[in-house]
């Protein structure tokens, strides 16, 4: 049986505007979040996609909602095969990253910092589209200075990987590269 909210997310569109209207709506109704994180994880689910879309454009908002899911998103990211879903959640891995590290808005445990480490070296040497990766990288480099270990394996990926890649691959390796070194 699909609940109400399931329905909606039928009608979201790749476009900001249909993205953000759904997100106000779980924003406006905080009780939709456990069902947006939900159906985020399910992959069977044809809208898994689609309700990763919104989590995105939620977490911006408000990352604080995050924090008693938590084990559920890290134990889960590993588990996404849709490429819209991947780019989504690779930069809601980016957020709580920042959230964490940079603004104190949420505690990740080492479990769940693990993780989402694991899950981004996985979407950055596997054949993940670009953005996920320059996502992945990002967060990598904040992981990086929790762990010792992250920069100097980082470092050799994107040094290797960097003749090989996009114009925005090759931007955001450069970048962090800059600062690992």
């Amino acid at each position: 049986m699909f609940t109400e909210f399931e329905k909606k997310l039928d009608s979201v569109t790749g476009y900001k505007d249909s993205r953000q209207k759904y997100a106000d709506e779980v924003l406006d109704n905080p009780e939709l979040f456990p069902e947006l994180i939900r159906l985020c994880f399910q992959t069977s689910n044809k809208n898994n996609s689609k309700a990763c879309w919104v989590l995105e454009l939620v977490c911006y908002e408000k990352p604080e909602w995050f924090q008693e899911h938590l084990d559920i998103i890290c134990s889960n990211i590993k588990n996404l095969t849709d490429d819209g879903a991947i780019r989504a959640v690779s930069k809601v891995c980016l957020l709580l990253s920042t959230a964490h590290f940079k603004k104190k808005e949420i505690l990740l445990s080492e479990n769940q910092l693990q993780q989402i480490t694991e899950t981004c070296f996985d979407w950055l040497i596997k054949n993940t589209k670009v953005a996920s990766k320059c996502y992945a990288i990002r967060t990598l480099h904040l992981l990086g200075k929790h762990f010792d270990w992250v920069h100097p394996e980082l470092k050799i990926i994107l040094e290797k990987d960097y003749i090989n890649h996009s114009a925005a691959y090759k931007a955001v390796g450069r970048e962090i590269l800059k600062k690992i070194k």
